[in-house]
């Protein structure tokens, strides 16, 4: 049915493939493990339960088309250079992964990485967060934005832009400023450097944001140079109670530390860490994720809606 028949009978026009936990699955074909428990659990964040049932129903028949898609656009990459009577030049295959605080981005980023640097083809995977780009605490003082921090005003956009810029084009030893969530702030003097990986996976919250205002038109989106991106879908209410749960677990766990720019969360009672991270949630991170992350859905490649246990329900996939 065209889409002219779809809105006559009234059936919903949609750019996605949906596809059932089950559906899903069934397109691992004969993708192989290479994830055991101990990998596993190594790369989830605090508080997120994922299972090797998880990575085989998953992020296995994920990794299988990734690694499809890749194959594909290195053959072509290799057509072009042929063209224009190239010999050198690698072009990086660039994923990026957004979504909410809270609903596992982390965990589905590294597992990506370990997945994709098992296959023949992408021996070299990079990982890279946007933390590392946001502005510091210093200068988002200065500027009124400690309260709007990881909104897309809070990064240094150009730099960020630089960076992929320079990775796409096939530079050497591309380097991103290094972010510490102990301290809560850009480590200085520290950076993560990607020398011509086969795969860079750029994970933020608002990595398929548009540009903020105050920049030109002719400023390209950070999404401009991903090839595929996944974006983690929850609903609201779930995802502030896994927020809250995470907030408790960190001040038994990250926040003791005198470094921890949270110590002086350590030592609430359960009530008032309940509330000082229901504020927190409320006025800063449902803010950003209904004004300036949900929207952004509809942009990914690929998206991976949870339920209340933390198991991906769906998986849509945009029709090419």
């Amino acid at each position: 049915m065209n889409e002219a028949g779809a809105a006559e009978t009234g059936v919903a026009i949609s750019p996605y493939r949906r596809f059932t936990r089950a559906e899903w699955a069934s397109l691992r074909a004969d993708t192989p493990l290479t994830l055991t428990l101990d990998d596993l659990a190594r790369l989830k964040s605090l508080g997120d339960p994922i299972s090797l049932e998880e990575v085989i129903e998953i992020y296995l028949p994920l990794s299988r088309l990734l690694a499809l898609y890749v194959a594909a656009t290195q053959g072509l990459f290799k057509a072009t250079q042929r063209f224009l009577g190239a010999e050198d030049g690698k072009v990086p295959y660039i994923i990026g992964v957004a979504g909410s605080v809270a609903v596992g981005k982390s965990t589905t980023a590294r597992i990506l990485r370990a997945l994709l640097s098992r296959w023949p083809n992408t021996p070299k995977v990079e990982l890279i967060t946007t933390d590392g780009f946001l502005l510091p605490n210093a200068v988002l003082e200065r500027e009124g934005l400690m309260e709007r921090k990881g909104f897309p005003e809070s990064y240094d956009n150009k730099a960020l832009l630089r960076f992929l810029s320079d990775v796409k084009a096939g530079q050497r030893n591309v380097c991103a400023p290094v972010y510490s969530h102990l301290i809560y702030d850009v480590v200085d003097g520290e950076a993560t450097c990607v020398d011509r990986p086969d795969i860079l996976i750029v994970e933020g919250v608002n990595v398929l944001a548009a540009r903020p205002s105050r920049h030109p038109r002719d400023i390209p989106f950070v999404s401009d140079f991903f090839d595929f991106s996944v974006y983690l879908d929850a609903p609201e209410d779930v995802l502030e109670r896994w927020y809250i749960e995470r907030f408790l677990r960190l001040r038994e766990t990250a926040f003791r530390d005198p470094r921890s720019y949270f110590r002086k969360y350590a030592d609430l009672s359960d009530e008032e860490t309940v509330r000082v991270a229901k504020d927190i949630w409320t006025r800063i991170n449902l803010e950003n994720l209904r004004n300036n992350i949900a929207p952004t859905r509809p942009r990914a490649s690929l998206i991976l809606t949870k339920g209340e246990d933390h198991r991906i329900e769906e998986v849509a996939l945009r029709k090419l």
